[in-house]
C-alpha cells in the first residue's frame, strides 16, 4: 500500500450535520479534516449509482480528482424490511427530488401507519464508506439494525433519525449524546474498520 504523507482528509459531503459527526471521529486520530465545501465550494457531486457502494466510489473519486487529497465518501441508507429494502440507496430524496430530511419521514411514516405490530417494522441503518488515497480505494460497511417508530422522538441527529430505534436502546437516534450515537451507529462501525484498516494496512505515520 502507498505511504499516505499527510493527515489531511477531504469528506466527499456539504452536509453539515454528517460533517460533525464524522469530524468528531476522525480528528480524535489527528487528522485535519476539510469538507467538500471548503474546498470547492458549493461543487454538487451527481449520485448516479444504483447501490450505496457506487454512489460511495463516485463521491471519493470525484473529490480526489478535484482536491488531490486523501478523500472519504459515505453513503447510507435506510432499508426498512416491511417496504422491501426501501428507502435504501434513495433515502434522501424518498419523499421526492428535492425533498428535505422532515418530508422523507413524513414520507415513511405515512406509508407504515397501518403497520402496528413493532415485530413488523423492523429496519437497518446501512453505511458504505469509500476511502480514496493516490489510486487505490477500499470500502468499509456499518450496520445498526433497530425498528421505525410510529412517531419523531427527540431533537438531535438529522435524516431519520427521529423515527429509528436502534436495537438495546430505549431512545431514538434524535434523543440520544453524539458520542453514545457514534459508538453504536451505521455511520461510526463503518468508520471503525477504516481506522483500523488505516493503522494497519495503509502505513499511516
Amino acid at each position: 500500500m502507498s505511504q499516505i504523507n499527510d493527515r489531511i482528509l477531504v469528506l466527499a459531503t456539504g452536509n453539515p450535520a454528517k460533517v460533525k459527526e464524522l469530524n468528531a471521529l476522525l480528528q480524535r486520530e489527528g487528522w485535519q479534516v476539510r469538507s467538500l465545501k471548503d474546498v470547492a465550494g458549493d461543487s454538487a457531486i451527481d449520485e448516479t449509482g444504483s447501490t450505496l457502494y457506487e454512489n460511495a466510489e463516485i463521491k471519493a473519486r470525484f473529490v480526489r480528482k478535484l482536491t488531490g487529497l486523501p478523500a472519504l465518501a459515505d453513503d447510507t441508507g435506510l432499508e426498512v424490511d416491511a417496504l422491501d429494502g426501501r428507502p435504501g440507496v434513495y433515502s434522501a430524496r424518498f419523499a421526492g427530488p428535492g425533498a428535505d430530511d422532515a418530508q422523507n419521514r413524513k414520507n415513511l411514516l405515512a406509508k407504515m401507519e397501518h403497520i402496528t405490530d413493532p415485530v413488523q417494522r423492523t429496519a437497518r441503518f446501512r453505511t458504505v464508506l469509500a476511502f480514496i488515497a493516490r489510486d487505490e480505494i477500499r470500502f468499509y460497511e456499518g450496520i445498526c439494525n433497530g425498528m421505525i417508530l410510529t412517531e419523531e422522538r427527540g431533537e438531535g441527529g438529522f435524516g431519520y433519525d427521529p423515527v429509528f430505534l436502534p436495537d438495546g436502546m430505549k431512545k431514538s437516534f434524535a434523543e440520544i449524546e453524539a458520542d453514545e450515537k457514534n459508538r453504536i451507529s451505521h455511520r461510526g462501525r463503518a468508520l471503525q474498520k477504516f481506522l483500523d484498516d488505516l493503522r494497519k494496512t495503509w502505513n499511516h505515520p
